[in-house]
C-alpha cells in the first residue's frame, strides 16, 4: 500500500530508555527514563509507552474529527480520548505492547458514539499502523 506523505517529521534519541529524545526542529526535547516495572530506576523522565499513548489518544481525537467532517456526528468540544499502553515479553518471544483507547463523548447518543469511535479506528494512522499487530481495545465510557 503506498501512502501519499504529507507531512514528514523525525526524533533523535540517545541513550535508550535512559536518555533523551529530540524532534528535528526542537519543538520536543524529552528525558527518558526506564519505568521501575522493567528494571529501571524510575524517576523523572518519560519513557516511549507515554508517547505512543500520548501520540495514539491525540491522533484518534483527530481521526474522529475528520469522520464527523465527513458527515458523522458533531464531536462535542469536552470530548476525551485516554490510551493505555502497555508492554511486556511476548509468548513469542521479544517484547510487544497493547493498548485500550477509552472514549468519552459527552451528550452523543451510545449508538452514534460507538459508530464514530468504530469508523474513526478505520482511518486513524495508530489504528491502522497497529492493526494486526498489537491488541487495541476500544471502549465508549
Amino acid at each position: 500500500m503506498s501512502v501519499n506523505v504529507l507531512y514528514r517529521t523525525s526524533a533523535t534519541a540517545t541513550g535508550g530508555r535512559d536518555g533523551r529524545s529530540t524532534t528535528a526542529d526542537g519543538a520536543l526535547d524529552v528525558r527518558l527514563a526506564t519505568p521501575k516495572e522493567l528494571g529501571g530506576a524510575g524517576g523523572p523522565g518519560n519513557n516511549p509507552e507515554q508517547l505512543f499513548a500520548a501520540g495514539y489518544s491525540a491522533c484518534f481525537l483527530g481521526a474522529m474529527k475528520f469522520v464527523a467532517s465527513q458527515g458523522g456526528p458533531k464531536v462535542p468540544a469536552d470530548t476525551t480520548v485516554t490510551a493505555e499502553v502497555g508492554i511486556g515479553p511476548r509468548s513469542e518471544g521479544g517484547f510487544g505492547i497493547t493498548a485500550a483507547l477509552t472514549v468519552t463523548l459527552p451528550g452523543l447518543p451510545r449508538a452514534e458514539a460507538e459508530a464514530l469511535v468504530e469508523k474513526a479506528h478505520q482511518v486513524c494512522p495508530y489504528s491502522n499502523a497497529t492493526r494486526g499487530n498489537v491488541d487495541v481495545q476500544l471502549t465508549v465510557a
